[in-house]
């Protein structure tokens, strides 16, 4: 049976409503939820890694949040049609290894594409803001060259 194009657009909020809530409340301990909102065969790309399969992204996300102190996302902004949506989000997260395990800021944008659950997720942010600009020493020399190329 088709659904009509009223359904489908409910049925397919619905997803990315059920990402945004996953993300709300994921961490180590919890990461089998994955399987709620990625297809089996889900593509995953952020600006360091391609991964394929939900089992790998399942792994991926384990050596992520290791150790992770703290992680919450914050969604600004949301553009969507009946099987892509565009979410512009803030993370705050903390790590003991990076900015002397205080609170990073980190804003970014994902791309989602979707039927029934999420057959691909790309994240964009910019990495030296999530994790160069955090190193003791590299951090710094980032910063400043920023400052150089803005002026």
């Amino acid at each position: 049976m088709m659904a009509s194009k009223g359904a489908m657009a409910s049925a397919n909020s619905k997803v990315v409503d059920e990402f945004i809530r996953l993300y709300q409340a994921l961490n180590k301990d919890n990461l089998p939820r994955l399987a709620e909102v990625y297809a089996d065969n889900i593509v995953f790309v952020d600006p360091l890694h391609r991964i394929e399969g939900l089992q790998a992204l399942t792994r991926y996300f384990g050596k992520l949040y290791e150790n992770i102190k703290h992680i919450e996302f914050d969604i600004k902004e949301i553009h969507q049609t009946d099987t892509q949506a565009a979410l512009y989000w803030q993370m705050h997260y903390a790590h003991p290894k990076l900015n002397q395990g205080a609170l990073i800021r980190v804003d970014g944008m994902s791309q989602l594409k979707f039927s029934h659950k999420i057959e691909f997720h790309r994240d964009y942010f910019d990495i030296g803001q999530m994790f160069y600009e955090q190193l003791p020493f590299m951090g710094p020399l980032i910063r400043a060259v920023k400052v150089r190329v803005a002026k």
